[in-house]
């Protein structure tokens, strides 16, 4: 407010002496409007600003002209009122402007005025309407800060921050990422640039610099600034000037190569809107731009207007000729009418009318302190103009809060004229044409490429440009490197004492210099050590080193800089070029085994006690199926079992004698000897392996087991790590010790921990890795303890080198070159392990053989079965006889089991004995046969002379014996039984156990 007082004191020092100069007689006299009026009419004071000699001025006047004679003329009889305008020229001054209002205000007592046309201007009259409650309306002023200023000010047209957006959005898609304002240093050019600003950064571009040129500027001074912009990398450039500066501008940037291939020229609204007014050397200058314009929809009503306004103009006007209409013309038309439309309606208001006759005059005394009057129908007026809504003819006239309601932008490409290449919609952001239906589900946001027709960029290029280039005339790039001692081999630094001369080498260095060949363009570049002036020592940390970057003392830093989300707030990294991770290293040790149990190792219990049990089953298996048919498999139990164990575990050397007959347990034998051999030679192998090869171990598998031990640990000077350590891990700093140098890393892991030695050393795991090369019998590493992002370079917030650069060091990485600057420096590391193997047992566990028991098991079951099977088939007429049904089944298996336990006598193994002694068996042969009884047993038998008479046919021996004794019974069946097959020997038993319990 007391800005404002400060404005109208000056002001009313001022008005005596400017207003003579500001008065001036046009076409319209003060009441040409009214001309027509009768009695019944009521003529209402209007005041008009323009600049008389500013093309905006003379059409703003006469499209206003035209639209309250037009208005009158067809809707004449409807309205009470007559606006009479009474016009002040400005002279292009913003006090002249200030002492117009003043004087129609104070003077004239004018109800509203339309005007002035520019926003420096408006900045002076706005707090005279206010002081006054007189509604001022422009159709030009597009300034933000003006609205806020007063309520009683209107902007009939959009401001300029509505743009803002538009702006962004051909930003945002094309993907650059910065961009250089060129502004008037005024309130107009100024009010844009912190909208443009937030509107950049939320999608991560910025403006890296601002050109603020003067309205005066000669054209020396603007070749000056804009050679300064020509040795800058960004070459985007956003034009808010006056039409009059901004013509100027573009001139001398054709004069000097500005417009050529590479560059990008948006210019905003005002500057396109009044584009057809510029001469055509103007236009030539401007080839290539893109511009940003007030879309209006195309109607018959306009069409017709701007015929008639073009006769009508040229006839007051006629030195005037290929002149068009433009925007700020219709926004002016607009005004004009909507003012019309609020007087009728507030001095038709019955209310107001009765109010009105009362008082004599339409403003009060001196209430500001100036000697301007306040208007008694303002605040009336000012509600009235609030509400007016109405079809227009720049579209739709709807002022809310005092601005005109945002619509449709046009994106024009400056070609030979104007080239449309596009629309902007608050709903759908960019889009090719206004006609395409979008539904809700085809929205185009802001963020997507460009849904614009192909734009003509400077220098007749169709190829979108990347935004930034490389200036011939720049200086070198400044390229921090790190000072540091150790680990030299990552980035070294030494200074010739002659010359005093420092020289950079290093893997980083090598990296960074493989990169800059694979980018498409040539960077120059100058390395310099972060150091005293000395020479001797670090000038600070790796952090204090990133600072600089961000200070702007260095343009980028290149070395083992490690990728962090601190540093990433205030740089932008590349992309990592080494693998990413904090790691740790630990002491290993021989952990071979020194007892006298060592030979049981090789196995794991598991795979002892499965191999164990599988020589027993093998042995069973084997006796059942060899024990009735294979003399060595039979004989006492003891003897049995003894040779069963036997010829399973000599099959583990191979020295089982016995011979195998049955086929099914030659099968079982074959496979589970292959088995075997496979066991015993892993076995070797494994045992050897224990005993000659080194077992190592590492001492500390687990962080927390060094925190609970309150071991000591290391990490590299000046490393993040240190951080970490402390933080994240859980340190305390008594546990923290600095090594420099691998030689001091490992000096310090040969400390005890009394003297300062370390149980374990942490950094990145490329450190780690390197060292770890270098001592690989001695330590191992660890998985990483905390995630990283790896070594990238640094460069400034926003640099558009970085995207360029981390696409070259993804072609470095992926080609050759990488690993040859690896062996390079750190040499192939064939000789060593991999140090992400981890050590793990020697022990042959169960998971490795499972398949191979499987197979024998199976194989061997196989067998059983088949052989019981068989059996049982053969004697089942034991287990399921029905000629005696009294025999318990219990007693029926015992029997089966008796039979097993006999020598199969059909066997060929048995047969071929007999034969061999002249087919004779005595008759205890037979009857040990039957009865299991062992030779040379001293049971007595009668001859076979008393049994003579029984018959040797299998159905009617039991017949026979049933008329004979007992011993008869059985040698009568023994004698029968000699020359019947093995079934009957069952029955022969079945009868007997009949016998006996009977």
């Amino acid at each position: 407010m007391k800005k404002a007082t400060n404005k109208l004191v000056l002001t009313s020092i001022l008005v005596s002496l400017l207003v003579p100069l500001a008065t001036r007689p046009v076409v319209l006299s003060d009441n040409s409007a009214g001309a027509e009026q009768n009695r019944s009419t009521e003529a209402v004071n209007v005041g008009v600003i323009v600049d008389y000699e500013r093309w905006v001025g003379k059409m703003g006047l006469s499209c206003i002209e035209m639209a309250l004679s037009e208005l009158y003329a067809s809707h004449g009889r409807y309205y009470k009122t007559r606006l009479v305008i009474h016009t002040r020229d400005s002279k292009k001054d913003v006090i002249g402007a200030a002492a117009a209002a003043l004087d129609l205000i104070k003077n004239v007592e004018v109800q509203a005025i339309i005007g002035p046309v520019q926003s420096t201007q408006a900045s002076f009259v706005v707090d005279l309407g206010e002081k006054a409650k007189v509604p001022i309306i422009s159709y030009s002023a597009t300034s933000s800060s003006l609205s806020n200023r007063s309520s009683y000010f209107f902007q009939a047209t959009q401001e300029q921050t509505s743009q803002v957006k538009v702006i962004s959005s051909i930003i945002q898609a094309y993907g650059w990422k910065q961009v250089v304002p060129i502004y008037v240093n005024n309130a107009y050019g100024e009010g844009l640039i912190p909208f443009l600003n937030d509107a950049l950064q939320d999608f991560g571009a910025r403006l890296p610099y601002r050109s603020v040129i003067s309205t005066s500027a000669s054209d020396d001074q603007i070749l000056k600034e804009l050679y300064r912009l020509m040795t800058m990398q960004t070459r985007v450039f956003v034009v808010h000037t006056d039409i009059t500066l901004g013509a100027r501008i573009f001139t001398k940037a054709k004069e000097i190569g500005m417009m050529e291939q590479g560059y990008v020229w948006i210019m905003t609204n005002v500057m396109t809107n009044f584009l057809s007014s510029f001469d055509s050397s103007v236009i030539d200058s401007m080839q290539g731009v893109i511009g940003i314009k007030t879309s209006v929809p195309e109607t018959k009503a306009l069409n017709d207007f701007r015929a008639r306004w073009k006769q009508n103009f040229q006839q007051k006007n006629a030195k005037a000729y290929d002149v068009e209409l433009n925007v700020y013309g219709l926004r002016a038309y607009d005004a004009a009418k909507a003012l019309a439309i609020a007087v009728e309606k507030v001095w038709t208001n019955e209310t107001f009318t009765a109010v009105r006759n009362i008082s004599s005059t339409t403003f009060s005394g001196n209430s500001t302190g100036f000697g301007i009057g306040v208007s008694q129908n303002g605040p009336e007026l000012h509600k009235s103009l609030s509400e007016v809504r109405f079809k227009g003819l720049a579209g739709d006239f709807n002022l809310v809060n005092g601005q005109l309601h945002s619509t449709t932008f046009e994106i024009i490409n400056v070609i030979n004229g104007e080239r449309r290449v596009g629309f902007w919609k608050p709903e759908t952001g960019l889009v090719k044409s206004l006609e395409t239906e979008t539904s809700t589900d085809d929205v185009i946001p802001v963020t997507s490429k460009p849904n614009l027709e192909s734009v003509i960029w400077p220098g007749k290029s169709t190829s979108v440009p990347k935004g930034w280039e490389i200036p011939t005339n720049r200086k070198k790039l400044k390229i921090g490197v790190p000072k540091k001692e150790g680990f030299e081999e990552f980035v070294g630094v030494k200074r010739d004492p002659v010359t005093n001369i420092s020289t950079v080498t290093g893997f980083c260095i090598d990296v960074f210099e493989a990169v800059m060949k694979a980018l498409p363009y040539s960077v120059d570049y100058d390395f310099i050590p972060f150091e005293k002036p000395d020479g001797k020592t670090t000038a600070g940390t790796y952090d204090d080193l990133v600072d600089q970057v961000y200070l702007g003392k260095f343009d980028a830093v290149v070395g083992d800089t490690t990728i962090t989300a601190n540093r990433s707030l205030y740089v932008d990294f590349t992309l990592p070029y080494t693998e990413s991770g904090v790691s740790m290293i630990v002491p290993v040790r021989d952990t071979r085994s020194k007892n006298a149990w060592v030979f049981l190792k090789p196995l794991t219990r598991d795979l002892w006690v499965t191999s164990a049990c599988f020589f027993v089953f093998i042995g069973f298996v084997v006796w059942v199926l060899e024990h009735r048919i294979n003399e060595d498999f039979r004989g006492p139990a003891s003897y049995q079992i003894g040779t069963s164990f036997w010829f399973s575990f000599s099959t583990m050397v191979f020295a089982h004698k016995e011979r195998v007959i049955s086929n099914l347990a030659r099968f079982v034998v074959v496979v589970w000897v292959f088995v075997v051999l496979i066991l015993t030679q892993s076995y070797t192998a494994s045992l050897t392996s224990l005993l000659t090869v080194q077992q190592l171990q590492p001492t500390i598998t687990d962080v927390k087991q060094l925190i609970m031990n309150n071991e000591s640990v290391g990490y590299i000077d000046g490393s993040f790590v240190h951080g970490i350590l402390l933080k994240h891990l859980g340190f305390s700093q008594s546990q923290l010790r600095i090594y420099k140098s691998p030689e001091e890393c490992d000096e310090l892991f040969s400390k005890k921990k009394a003297d300062g030695g370390i149980a374990a050393a942490f950094d990145e795991y490329p450190y780690m890795k390197f060292l770890l090369a270098r001592y690989c019998s001695k330590y191992t590493l660890l998985e990483p303890t905390f995630k990283t992002g790896g070594f990238g370079f640094v460069f400034p917030k926003g640099s558009p080198l970085v995207s360029d650069v981390s696409r070259a060091i993804l072609t470095v990485t992926e080609e050759k070159t990488m690993k040859n600057i690896e062996n390079k420096w750190f040499g192939s590391q064939t000789s060593c392990p991999d140090p992400n193997t981890q050590v793990s047992s020697n022990s042959l566990g169960l998971e490795s053989f499972w398949g191979l028991f499987l197979i024998v098991g199976i194989a061997s079951l196989s067998a059983l079965v088949i052989y019981v099977a068989t059996f049982l088939y053969e004697h089942r007429q034991v287990l399921f006889s029905s000629d005696t049904p009294e025999v318990p089944i219990w007693r029926r298996i015992r029997l089966v089991l008796r039979t097993f336990d006999q020598k199969d006598l059909s066997s060929h193994t048995f047969r071929k004995g007999i034969s061999q002694s002249g087919d004779k068996r005595t008759h205890q042969d037979v009857v040990d046969a039957v009865e299991g009884s062992s030779p040379g047993s001293n049971v007595t038998h009668p001859s076979p002379s008393s049994y003579s008479n029984c018959t040797n046919e299998i159905s009617d021996i039991f017949a026979c014996c049933e008329d004979q004794q007992e011993t008869c019974f059985t040698e009568c069946n023994t004698e029968a039984l000699s020359q019947a097959p093995p079934a009957l020997e069952i029955t022969h038993e079945l009868n007997q156990e009949t016998l006996r319990t009977h």
